[in-house]
This record gives structure tokens, C-alpha cells and sequence, in this order.
């Protein structure tokens, strides 16, 4: 009897606990680092054009503009310091000799050409079915808040990624990223960010030092 009584008020309880918004499983983070003076990037532009478009939510493309070709032409309108340094401790981390364009990166994880098509597909199936460190869930709770949940192995930093998308998008890149700000460091547990938004933004949960990204979300 004393069991039965525990599960009706275990029942009665939740039911009146208020509803919380659902959350996506986090999309593969896909980032391109290009230029507008690299003769290979505009076929990379197309291949991760037709990703994107191939898997919907399941990917979220990120194109960063490096200004390190520059010297090459007229300096890249897009191109921002962000994005060259994040490229830099990329090329640190997978042991590559040098930087270069066009390079993609899959959840700080894996990398290869992102003119390979192949590779590409084949990076992102490896990232779905690979089993992320701890849990992490990112809800976007309205009135620019998100709330992030779960927990890590270790501490992580939160960093809020702004980029250009539909009608507000003039280029042949994906998502062409704009600013990027670091918003705190999280050690798990439910906390909320506040954070603000001129264009599309995410938010992007990652190993200190641009190591393995946890989760990745669309705010907007």
C-alpha cells in the first residue's frame, strides 16, 4: 500500500511541475575556414552548401574567414582575427604543419579538404554515431536566455557564435560568421546565459583550447 501511495504522489508531483521546453540532440558542428582569395574555397562554399541542405538539422555549417591570403588580392571583407586564431589552435591540435584553406573541422574533432565530398560525408556519419564526453543539453528559453544542463568530465567554456543566414546572407557562404564572444565557463549543472544578437547566432559548448565540441545549438 505504502508503495502504491509513493507512485500516486510521485505522479500527482510531476504533473504539476511545469512544462519544459524540449531541446534538440545537438547537431554535428561543421567549420570552414576559407578566403575569398583561396581558388579552392568556392567549390567548398558548394560542397558544404549541399550538406547542409543534404542533412537539415543534423549539421550546423559555420564558414570563418582567415585574413591570412590577403597578400594575395583586396583584403576579405568577411574575413575576422577570430577566425584565424581559432584555425591556429586547430593546426596546433591535429599536428598540421601550417594552416589552410579550404579546411573543415567536425566538432573540434576531425578535419580534412572540404572540397572532398566523401571525406566530408563520411566525417559527419563518424560524428553522429561517435559518443560525446558527459551530457549536455542547450535550451533556448526566449527573451535572449538559453539555459545549458548536464554535465562534463571537466570544466567547459561557452562561447556565443553570431553568423549571417537566409535573406540577411549576401555571400556564397554557409552561415559566414560575423562575431564570436566567449561567454563563461560551466562545470554542469542547470545555469542560465543571457546573450544578444544583431544576426542568427549559436551557442557552442567546447574543451577549453578549441579541444572537442560537447553540444552546438541555434539559438535563433
Amino acid at each position: 500500500m505504502r508503495h502504491v501511495l509513493l507512485a500516486f504522489l510521485a505522479a500527482l508531483t510531476g504533473s504539476l511541475l511545469p512544462a519544459q521546453p524540449a531541446s534538440a540532440e545537438t547537431p554535428v558542428l561543421v567549420e570552414l575556414f576559407a578566403s575569398q582569395n583561396c581558388n579552392a574555397c568556392p567549390k567548398a562554399h558548394r560542397t558544404l552548401k549541399d550538406v547542409q541542405a543534404e542533412n537539415g538539422a543534423k549539421v550546423l555549417v559555420l564558414t570563418w574567414s582567415v585574413d591570412y591570403w590577403d597578400y594575395l588580392g583586396a583584403p576579405d571583407p568577411m574575413a575576422i582575427p577570430a577566425a584565424t586564431e581559432r584555425q591556429a589552435a586547430y593546426t596546433d591540435r591535429f599536428e598540421i604543419r601550417a594552416p589552410y584553406t579550404p579546411q573543415s573541422v567536425y566538432d573540434g574533432a576531425m578535419q580534412c579538404p572540404a572540397t572532398r565530398k566523401k571525406a566530408v560525408v563520411s566525417n559527419i556519419q563518424t560524428r553522429e554515431s561517435a559518443t560525446r564526453p558527459g551530457k549536455v543539453e542547450i535550451v533556448s528559453t526566449g527573451n535572449g536566455q538559453f539555459s545549458l544542463d548536464g554535465h562534463t568530465p571537466a570544466p567547459v567554456e561557452v562561447h556565443l557564435v553570431e553568423f549571417l543566414d537566409g535573406s540577411a546572407n549576401p555571400t556564397a557562404m554557409v552561415h559566414p560568421v560575423t562575431s564570436t564572444r566567449k561567454l563563461g565557463s560551466w562545470t554542469g549543472g542547470r545555469v542560465s546565459f543571457g546573450y544578444a544578437c544583431e544576426a542568427s547566432c549559436a551557442a557552442i559548448v567546447q574543451q577549453p583550447g578549441h579541444g572537442e565540441v560537447y553540444a552546438v545549438q541555434r539559438l535563433n
